[in-house]
């Protein structure tokens, strides 16, 4: 199996100068990326629903069972991005332990999985858009904000369909725009939009903290129903489950190696920094909710913070809420984007794309060929497909991801036990061994129409390496010509 050497991948970190991506951002700066992308509407709605459904008021449970899930993939990735401080992530580590083809199988599979989560998240911020605009009296047409394939009844009763979801195409086009800028202004702006959100998730646990009622916390572990995942121990469990997806986002941080500065140090800063301070948040946030209201309030809500406000003499809580909840999906649609550029960039440079993917902006220094072409492609994407197709999409490409990075970690160690390295994940191999088996689980739990499409997705993929990728892989003409 041919892979790359560490050697090699230290090399590349090395370069710098034109045609390279600007190192910009320090420990700061991503454990705001990772905030940006942990924090989106999911914290606003799947909180409600695990506690509804699964935990009751012990969601907050939930809430630390799911991060430990987490941390023990991110301490994994923690040691990579420090050890291999390259643009790619899990692609990046998976080339240098399992080979070139299993790093093309996670690079195509990450290109999926952010692709179809930002169209997913901008579909959704566009609907938002309409919510808060309505509040005062703003209507758009329903033909500007619906794709081709939706209809929609008007007050008259006549139906009319979509031409193309307008606000969900700007809303790509203009994260592309600050994309492509460089990630020094992305990271200010993201940093800004983090500063918001989190200062109404904030607002709403101080506001919200003296007008709870400790009997809603009677029962905190509700008794189990007979049914595995119905509240009691293995609803915590079952809600741990529901909620995990609302932590998954900082693997991001790890593509943006390339252009952090003292990456060896900022980088395991980054990754665990933000996971940390949003397990922090999510665990007050969830002890507010469910000290606010009943948890049996929130069965079949899509909007629990809504019903947990109304307890409270603040309703313009709500619209607060909904305008965080369009802040939070700018900047996980901006995450989103830049994770999938530098994954791009990273195949390209090897090769295994054509070489304007790779292509580096003379004076912005970043990507700006590829974030183009995708954000555009993207932008498509949403506005003239609907949410009802692209939203079946879910994690289990980032799952399959922290797999295999838990696995090269165990691997790395026996094939370089000497490297030096600045961070080392602790107690391997128990920690990535861990880290494999709660993610598994978590896969194996997803409907078979899940796997189904990452089948096929992956199947397209494969029929491009082996048509374009294997034919042009830098790496292997190095090593015809060295044989």
């Amino acid at each position: 199996m041919l892979k790359k050497s560490l050697e090699l991948l230290r090399q590349e970190a090395a370069e710098s100068g034109t045609g390279t991506l600007k190192r910009s951002l320090n420990g700061v700066s991503l454990i705001a990326l990772g905030i940006g992308v942990i924090i989106g509407a999911g914290l606003f709605s799947l909180t409600g629903i695990a506690a509804a459904n699964n935990a009751g008021p012990a969601v907050t449970l939930s809430f630390i069972v799911a991060a430990v899930g987490c941390a023990f993939s991110a301490l994994c990735y923690a040691e990579f991005a420090a050890l291999v401080p390259v643009a790619g992530s899990a692609y990046t580590y998976s080339y240098a332990t399992m080979g070139e083809l299993f790093a093309w199988i996670i690079g195509w599979d990450l290109v999926l999985e952010y692709s179809v989560g930002a169209a997913t998240v901008a579909i959704s911020w566009s609907q938002y858009l309409l919510k808060f605009l309505g509040k005062y009296g703003l209507h758009l047409p329903a033909q500007l904000v619906l794709s081709p394939f939706e209809t929609a009844t008007l007050a008259n009763g006549s139906v009319v369909h979509g031409y193309a979801n307008f606000p969900a195409m700007f809303i790509v086009l203009a994260i592309t725009a600050i994309v492509v800028r460089g990630t020094k202004g992305s990271a200010w702006f993201n940093a800004l939009v983090v500063a918001l959100k989190v200062a109404v998730v904030l607002v709403f646990i101080a506001l919200g903290w003296k007008y709870i009622d400790p009997a809603n916390y009677h029962p905190y572990i509700p008794a189990n129903t007979g049914k595995f995942g119905e509240f009691g121990l293995s609803g915590i469990l079952r809600g741990a489950g529901v909620i995990f997806f609302v932590f998954i986002g900082f693997d991001i941080v790890a593509t943006m190696a390339q252009e952090t500065k003292n990456p060896q140090r900022n980088m395991p800063i980054g990754i665990i920094g933000s996971l940390l301070v949003c397990t922090v948040l999510f665990v007050l946030f969830g002890h507010v909710l469910t000290g606010l209201a009943n948890y049996t309030e929130f069965k079949n809500s899509a909007a629990p913070v809504a019903i947990a406000i109304d307890k409270t003499p603040y309703a313009w809580l709500t619209s607060a809420v909904i305008l965080a909840i369009l802040v939070g999906y700018t900047s996980v649609i901006l995450v989103d984007l830049l994770g999938q550029s530098r994954v791009f960039f990273s195949m390209s440079k090897d090769g295994l794309l054509p070489p304007v993917f790779s292509r580096v902006h003379p004076t912005f220094r970043t990507p700006m060929h590829s974030s183009l072409l995708l954000g555009l492609f993207i932008s498509l994407f949403a506005g003239f497909v609907p949410i009802s197709v692209v939203g079946e999409m879910t994690s289990i490409g980032t799952l399959l991801a922290f797999v295999m990075v838990c696995l090269g970690v165990i691997i790395m160690r026996r094939t370089n036990p000497d490297a030096p390295r600045s961070f080392r994940t602790p107690w391997v191999p128990l920690v990535p061994l861990l880290g494999i088996a709660t993610c598994v689980l978590m896969m194996v739990s997803l409907p078979w129409e899940t796997w189904l499409r990452l089948i096929v997705w992956l199947a397209i993929g494969l029929a491009i390496y082996y048509g374009y990728g294997r034919k042009h892989s830098k790496l292997r003409r190095q090593a015809a010509h060295n044989e």
